[in-house]
């Protein structure tokens, strides 16, 4: 019978004796909670070592791509330099859009290791590897040991996890410490009977809520606040608002989340405005943001992103038995009320982009995990189809991956994704083949450990496989032949148009020519830092001994006919470089 929360299982009864198989009451069937042999530790400390390998050396094999990583690694590189850690600046102006967290974290990294990939995406790597962990540990001490190793594999092994934790966002952060603060209410739930654990629980999700919004605002608070109406509304439990300590908890959370809000505020007349009015609830309400998608954005994203264990989705939605902990019991209403919010919530946005709706694989984590305690083996055999099927499409399509290349795209570029692609899908369909012996045998969760690695392995073939693509938008094939070219100390101009990853690359900020974009609000507060127009430019270089300006080829040819002197040093199918002759 599944286990309530209120009585947690002891270690003997979810590592039973390696035997190998466990057959059911017929002798024909098993449990996969039952049936699972429990995996050496040795092997687990083997892939635990690989995992970490896997995941954080992989965090530098890429250079950075315009917008989102060139974008918050200048901001944490220019706040590592200035030693200003209140006001953030973007290309040398002033930049609110998101909290500061993510900037601080990288302006540390940049300060101990140097400045790198590595470095910069070094945040988002941990924030990643910490919520797999606290998914694992969080199974663990509910529902035992073997269920915790399952939940750390599914989480690791999430496309959409794996994909944001070696992306330069601020999602992965923000998804920390919502699983955090997410986990902390379920421990606390579980440890009624020991009010001393529960008000440590229920501090730490107060501190974690606290870090969410320094990670990206008012959705730290909106999340767990909305979740909770659900989840008591759902069991006509109005205490259970008391029981999550909100006097005691606001004083933490005030103490740890606005001591940067009012400093940045004091320092930036302006700031409170354009942050909470603008960045909040114009971007919910409105589509000032040009960011707008249809209300079934979100469900590709959800099925594509929650791979291997899509097939999965159905069956953790649906109710469980009567009494069935394991279906929408204590920790399954809180899961399947996080996760439904998060979907609808963002679907009715204003302003869409897809890691908007990172927070809510964690929790489809571990949700899985608690289902398979109740899942036969032969279930287990179809989901583990559809994965496969998806690879082997992928091996097949790899084959003719020319066929899909985009206007401009070079083909070598295409045949990169496309070597890429074929190892991947191989890689995954050796796991699928080990994982299909493995369920034979009744050994699920070496099964569900084999189809982790293999979709982690595949997912990190296929991030480097892009290096080819993410060379055309990023400036790192140029930076170092402007800055040969033209020396150090001469000005780079971008001209209509800009290339986050520019700053970064070159080491300085770059002056703008008639761009403003998300500058608006630093060049109203800082003009002078801007050239409005290309006449004004065109005075400027004509006076500077040495000079090198960013363009697309549009502009080129709008300068050349004015009779600009230029001299191309760089030129690909989408931007060009060039210095003053």
């Amino acid at each position: 019978m599944p286990i309530s929360l209120r009585s947690r299982p002891t270690r003997s009864a979810w590592l039973p004796p390696d035997r190998g198989e466990v057959s059911g009451p017929t002798g024909k069937s098993a449990v996969a909670g039952g049936a699972a042999a429990s995996v050496p530790r040795s092997i687990l400390f083997l892939l635990l070592l690989a995992f970490l390998g896997i995941w954080f050396g992989s965090l530098g094999i890429r250079s950075l791509i315009h917008s989102d990583e060139g974008r918050y690694a200048t901001l944490a590189l220019e706040m590592a330099r200035s030693g200003d850690w209140v006001t953030p600046r973007l290309n040398g102006f002033l930049y609110f859009e998101k909290p500061a967290f993510q900037y601080w974290m990288g302006a540390l990294s940049f300060r101990l290791f140097g400045i790198n990939e590595f470095s910069a995406r070094l945040w988002p790597g941990l924030a990643g590897c910490l919520t797999v962990a606290a998914v694992g540990f969080t199974a663990r001490r509910l529902w035992g040991a073997e269920a915790g190793i399952r939940a750390f594999a599914i989480c690791a092994s999430t496309t959409w996890i794996i994909g944001n934790s070696h992306f330069l966002t601020v999602d992965a952060g923000l998804m920390l410490f919502l699983t955090v603060a997410l986990c902390a209410v379920l421990l606390a739930e579980d440890a009624q009977g020991d009010p001393t654990g529960r008000h440590r629980w229920i501090r730490v999700a107060w501190a974690a809520m606290a870090g969410a919004v320094l990670a990206k605002g008012l959705v730290g608070l909106v999340i767990p606040g909305c979740t909770l109406a659900l989840v008591s509304l759902w069991r006509r439990d109005l205490g259970l608002w008391r029981r999550m300590q909100p006097g005691s908890g606001s004083l933490v959370f005030l103490a740890l989340a606005s001591p940067w809000f009012v400093l940045v505020a004091l320092r930036n007349p302006g700031f409170a405005e354009f942050f909470f009015v603008h960045e909040h609830f114009a971007r919910f309400l409105t589509t000032v943001h040009r960011r707008e998608g249809a209300w079934w954005y979100y469900l590709p994203l959800l099925v594509g992103g929650f791979l291997p264990w899509t097939s999965a989705l159905p069956w953790l939605m649906r109710g469980g038995k009567p009494g069935d902990q394991a279906g929408h019991g204590m920790a399954g209403q809180w899961l399947v009320a996080w996760c439904g919010f998060i979907l609808v919530f963002f679907s009715m946005s204003g302003s869409k982009l897809p890691s908007y709706i990172l927070p809510m694989f964690p929790a489809l984590a571990l949700l899985l995990a608690q289902r398979l305690r109740d899942a036969d083996i032969a279930s287990l055999r179809w989901h583990l189809l559809v994965p496969t099927l998806v690879w082997l499409a992928v091996l097949i399509a790899s084959t003719q991956i020319q066929h899909f290349r985009p206007t401009g795209t070079p083909a070598e570029v295409m045949g990169a994704f496309g070597v890429g692609f074929r190892i991947a899908a191989l890689l995954f369909l050796a796991s699928a083949a080990i994982a299909w012996v493995c369920l034979r045998r009744h050994r699920v969760t070496a099964a569900l450990l084999s189809v982790a690695m293999g979709h982690l392995l595949a997912a990190t073939v296929l991030m480097q496989s892009h290096q080819a693509y993410g060379q055309l938008k990023s400036a790192s094939p140029f930076a170092a032949t402007v800055l040969r070219s033209v020396g150090e100390d001469a000005p780079v101009f971008a001209v209509k148009s800009y290339d986050q990853t520019l700053p970064y690359y070159l080491r300085k900020n770059v002056v703008l020519v008639d761009y403003v974009d998300e500058f608006a609000f630093g060049q109203s507060k800082e003009p002078g830092k801007a050239i409005a127009t290309l006449e004004e430019f065109m005075v400027r270089w004509r006076s500077l001994p040495r000079a090198a300006a960013y363009m697309n080829h549009h502009t080129w040819r709008e300068l050349t006919q004015a009779g600009l002197p230029m001299r191309v040093v760089f030129e690909d199918q989408r931007r060009l470089v060039v210095t003053k002759p």
